[in-house]
């Protein structure tokens, strides 16, 4: 690009980070839009301001040879949202790029291999974050960002704080999982957070405590599943998927499970009736009933 059009460009790129921001996008997804923008601009060499269609099927095109269908689709929804909010434009993205719709069912543990799993995880701090991500069914930003204040000990349950779609939400805190964090946080006695980060005994950045590393926590279940030989294709996600499995076959109404996962559509929970109908049972008492039947050492 040359000065001119460099300036035009970056005048245009400040417009699409500031409308990101109006439209109350997360940081995730401000990142993942204007990278998208960037990258088409670097693609072509030029001010993307009047790039036609044939030109984005090119694009895509070589998208599709080199990237994710994910980061594809990251990359549509960036450009459709820079021509929508920022030029003013409409694209018809059937006609250019349709990633292909998967419907996959995800591996899931046994109760047993779940157990199993937990206590072969090496490091406590990871085997507590582990078993709390698995016993609430939370996801692994979830898990690793619980603080001491979201444990309502009396109620029995805990606040999840801007999950997914930054969505609040209380999920009920199993007698077993209470023991394990209340055993952990006397390791280390964080006045904020359940999960700081402790690596190289460094907590602080400008001040801020650190959470703990969700590429720690994720490294941890990987060793620990080769160390206890089990073959599925498991990750921290999985252990969300298997608690809610394990909800179903324990008789929880799909109902009250989608309220425990967060899920705006109960369409997105029915997948786990794969395995068996679902009854109404009091979700408590079935997630306590399933976390007793494990023996988790806290140390």
């Amino acid at each position: 690009m040359d000065g001119e059009e460099k300036d035009q460009f970056e005048s245009l790129y400040e417009r699409h980070c500031r409308a990101l921001k109006l439209q109350g996008k997360s940081e995730k997804t401000i990142d993942g839009y204007s990278r998208s923008v960037r990258r088409l601009a670097e693609y072509f060499g030029r001010c993307p301001d009047d790039i036609g269609k044939d030109e984005m099927r090119l694009y895509f095109a070589d998208l599709v040879d080199s990237h994710s269908w994910s980061a594809v689709k990251v990359d549509r929804n960036g450009i459709q949202f820079f021509w929508k909010h920022v030029l003013n434009r409409e694209w018809d993205w059937v006609e250019i790029v349709k990633p292909p719709q998967f419907k996959t069912i995800p591996d899931v543990l046994a109760v047993g291999e779940t157990s199993r799993l937990m206590n072969t995880v090496e490091k406590p701090c990871y085997r507590v974050c582990l078993f709390a991500i698995y016993s609430m069914g939370l996801r692994l930003g979830e898990g690793v960002r619980l603080e001491v204040g979201d444990i309502d000990s009396a109620r029995m349950k805990v606040h999840i704080r801007e999950g997914k779609w930054r969505k609040d939400r209380f999920v009920p805190l199993p007698c077993k999982t209470l023991g394990l964090l209340r055993a952990h946080w006397c390791t280390h006695r964080n006045p904020r957070l359940l999960f700081p980060d402790m690596r190289g005994g460094a907590q602080h950045v400008r001040g801020t405590v650190l959470t703990m590393n969700e590429g720690g926590v994720q490294r941890a279940l990987k060793a620990a599943l080769c160390d206890c030989g089990i073959r599925k294709h498991i990750t921290v996600h999985s252990l969300r998927h298997s608690f809610a499995t394990h909800l179903v076959e324990a008789g929880v109404h799909l109902r009250l499970i989608q309220e425990l996962l967060g899920h705006s559509n109960v369409k997105t929970t029915a997948i786990y009736t794969h395995l068996t109908e679902p009854s109404h049972q009091n979700e408590s008492e079935a997630i306590n009933m399933i976390m007793n039947g494990m023996n988790i050492n806290p140390s």
